[in-house]
């Protein structure tokens, strides 16, 4: 089973970036993915900057996948996305219909993220004739729901594209127009300051009672909790998965990556270090099960 990096989904500065992804061409990761998915305020890394860095990373061996925003509003970012497809070297991960459309009109193959809202089998087929390689399920999609889908393709002639599944991070919840940052932080959307650089793991929300509860991420919502896929291994391999994600977070990923890359070379199950995905299951997203030590 193959690893991957997941693209980043805060804002770091620019040095702090560079040195994260200098560090991951070492790790034992198959595929990174690059490119900014939240905002497209934020300009610590151009898109220039990131296609230069796609082409150093594959130089090293690793595939490299591009990624596009899950939320497009504007014309620009349109652009941008389209400058991106126009490179032609790497894969999309198309986290909306434009990619979509932008790939299949390119010929490019392309990965469909997991904002793209995939729920049938009908869908599933209609994309991977457009070009879709492979499938990233949305967060609330459990191995029920994948298994059902995946049979209902084959039983209707369909071709199943790669399975990657998010087996570690803060589960990307909901994207809005509004940046959630800025409205916490009382100032205005379009003068924000870019204040969530502050934040490298994301803003901590609590309930009114004082329990963790959320991340706040710019226009993103993720889950307090990070989830934990590991000790599912097994299942995960009756399941068919092909790639594992794994979103970067600010410290201690070095470690992340080596302990699935462990996982998958001794088949060895390691203790619960992240939150059990309830959505995996079936079940509510809030009920994550405890975080072990």
């Amino acid at each position: 089973m193959k690893l991957s990096l997941g693209p980043l989904q805060y804002f770091w500065p620019r040095e702090r970036t560079l040195a994260f992804y200098r560090e991951a061409m070492d790790w034992p990761v198959d595929t990174i993915y690059l490119g900014e998915t939240v905002c497209s305020k934020r300009r610590e890394i151009g898109t220039r900057e990131w296609i230069e860095l796609a082409d150093q990373i594959a130089e090293t061996g690793k595939d490299v996948v591009l990624s596009s925003l899950s939320l497009i509003e504007a014309e620009s970012e349109l652009g941008v996305l389209a400058r991106l497809v126009a490179h032609g070297r790497f894969w999309i991960e198309a986290n909306d219909l434009s990619a979509v459309q932008l790939c299949r009109s390119a010929g490019l193959p392309f990965v469909a993220g997991p904002t793209l809202n995939i729920y049938n089998q009908r869908a599933l087929a209609m994309l991977v004739e457009d070009g879709l390689r492979r499938w990233v399920p949305g967060v609330e999609q459990g191995h029920t729901l994948i298994s059902e889908l995946r049979d209902a393709l084959v039983e209707e002639g369909g071709v199943m594209p790669e399975l990657e599944v998010i087996a570690w991070g803060r589960l990307p919840l909901a994207f809005s127009a509004r940046c959630f940052t800025a409205r916490a932080l009382d100032v205005p959307k379009d003068q924000c300051g870019f204040r969530c650089i502050d934040y490298p793991d994301g803003m901590p929300l609590a309930t009114r009672e004082g329990r963790p509860f959320l991340r706040i991420n710019g226009i993103q919502v993720q889950g307090e909790e990070v989830t934990d896929l590991a000790p599912e291994w097994e299942e995960l391999c009756t399941l068919g998965v092909d790639m594992l994600r794994l979103y970067p977070q600010i410290e201690g990923m070095q470690e992340v990556v080596a302990r699935f890359d462990t996982l998958r070379r001794t088949h060895e199950i390691p203790a619960r270090l992240g939150a059990r995905n309830g959505y995996w299951y079936g079940e509510a997203g809030m009920r994550m099960g405890e975080t072990s030590a």
